[in-house]
C-alpha cells in the first residue's frame, strides 16, 4: 500500500484550513471570527472588538451600527423620568383670604353694603374680568413662546436658577398683595405689584410647559378653558352657596399645600408615577373648587362677598386658580400622552 493511501499525519494536517484561492479573492477569516469582533492574529486587542464593518461605524463594538438609544437618556415614563433636567414642580400656595376684604350678612352680603346698585356690581365684575383677561393673555403668550421657539425653550430648561428666582418674586409679591392692605388698594402700587406677580407666574408656567409636548400643552389649555367657563356659568346660575364653607376651603388649601411639599420632596429622590398623578388629580380638583368659591365671592349675591375696593385681590385669586388648574392638568396629560 502506497503512502498516499494512508490518512495524512499530524505534521501534514497543520497546514492552512483553507487552501489559497486564485483570482485575487480575499482569504476567508481565520479562527477567532473577526467578523464578530475577534482580534486578528498578531494584532493587539482593542477595548472594542473590531471587524470588517468597523470602518463603516467607527467606535462601535464589532463595527455594528449604534442602537437607537445609545448615548441618550432613557425616556421612559412622563417628563422628568430619566431626563437630565427634570421639570420643576408647579408653585403651590394655599389660598389666603384676609378677613378685612370680606363682607357678610344674614341673607346676602350685598345687602346694605353698596351692592344694592346693579351698576356698581356690574362695574366691579367687569373690572375684575378685564384685569383677569389681560393676565391670561400675557401668560398664554409667554407659554406659546416657551413652547414653540426652540432657542427659548432650550434656554429656560438649561437655566433653572432663573425659575427659582421668579418663584421668589412670585412668593414675595403674593404675600404683599394678600397681607398688606395699603399696597393692595393704592394705585399705582396695586397695579405694579400685580404686573410683577403676573410676569413671574407666567415665566414659571412657561418654563414648566417647555418640558412637555406641544400636544399636551394644547390639550391642557383647551380643557382648562372648558372647565373655567363651565364653573363660571355654574356659579352664576346655581343656588348652592360655596361661601358658607370657609372652614372647609381653608382646610382644603392647607392639605393641598402640605401634600405638595411632601410630594416634591419624595419625587426629588425617586420618581413615582402614581404619586405624581395622584397629587396632580387632587390639585386639579381642589383648585376647581377654589375657582367656584372665589367666583361666588366676586358675584356678591351670597352670604359672603369681596369688598368693591378689592378688585386687585379678586383678579389675583381667579388668576391663580386658573393657572394652577392648567398646570395640574398639564402634568396629567403630559404623562398619559408620553
Amino acid at each position: 500500500m502506497s503512502r498516499s493511501d494512508f490518512p495524512p499525519g499530524y505534521d501534514e494536517s497543520r497546514g492552512p484550513l483553507y487552501p489559497p484561492q486564485g483570482g485575487n479573492y480575499p482569504p476567508p477569516p481565520a479562527y477567532g471570527f473577526p467578523a464578530f469582533g475577534g482580534p486578528q492574529p498578531g494584532q493587539p486587542s482593542a477595548p472594542y472588538p473590531t471587524g470588517p464593518n468597523a470602518s463603516l461605524f467607527p467606535g462601535q463594538p464589532g463595527g455594528y451600527p449604534p442602537g437607537p438609544y445609545q448615548g441618550q437618556p432613557h425616556s421612559g415614563g412622563p417628563p422628568g423620568a430619566g431626563y437630565p433636567n427634570r421639570p420643576p414642580m408647579p408653585p403651590v400656595m394655599p389660598p389666603i383670604m384676609p378677613s378685612d376684604i370680606l363682607s357678610s350678612g344674614d341673607d346676602f352680603a350685598a345687602s346694605g353694603s353698596g351692592w344694592d346698585s346693579l351698576s356698581i356690581r356690574h362695574a366691579f365684575i367687569r373690572k375684575v374680568y378685564l384685569i383677569l383677561a389681560s393676565q391670561l393673555l400675557v401668560t398664554t403668550a409667554i407659554v406659546a413662546v416657551f413652547t414653540f421657539v426652540q432657542p427659548v425653550r432650550n434656554f429656560v430648561q438649561q437655566n433653572q436658577p432663573i425659575y427659582w428666582a421668579s418663584y421668589a418674586v412670585y412668593f414675595i409679591t403674593h404675600l404683599v398683595l394678600v397681607c398688606c392692605k395699603g399696597p393692595r388698594r393704592k394705585f399705582p402700587w396695586n397695579v405694579l405689584l400685580l404686573s410683577i406677580f403676573t410676569l413671574s407666574l407666567s415665566y414659571m408656567t412657561g418654563s414648566i410647559s417647555s418640558y412637555y409636548d406641544t400636544k399636551a400643552v394644547f390639550l391642557a389649555l383647551g380643557i382648562t378653558a372648558v372647565v373655567c367657563i363651565a364653573v363660571t356659568v355654574f356659579c352664576f346660575q346655581t343656588k348652592v352657596d360655596f361661601t358658607k364653607c370657609q372652614g372647609l376651603f381653608c382646610v382644603l388649601g392647607i392639605v393641598v399645600f402640605v401634600t405638595g411639599i411632601i410630594t416634591t420632596i419624595v419625587l426629588s429622590f425617586k420618581y413615582i408615577l402614581w404619586l405624581h398623578m395622584l397629587y396632580a388629580a387632587i390639585g386639579a380638583i381642589a383648585f376647581t373648587m377654589f375657582l367656584a368659591y372665589h367666583t361666588q365671592l366676586l358675584i356678591g349675591n351670597r352670604k359672603h362677598s369681596i369688598s368693591p375696593e378689592e378688585y386687585v385681590f379678586a383678579a389675583l385669586s381667579l388668576y391663580v386658580d386658573i393657572v394652577q388648574i392648567f398646570l395640574f392638568l398639564l402634568q396629567i396629560i403630559g404623562a398619559t400622552t408620553k
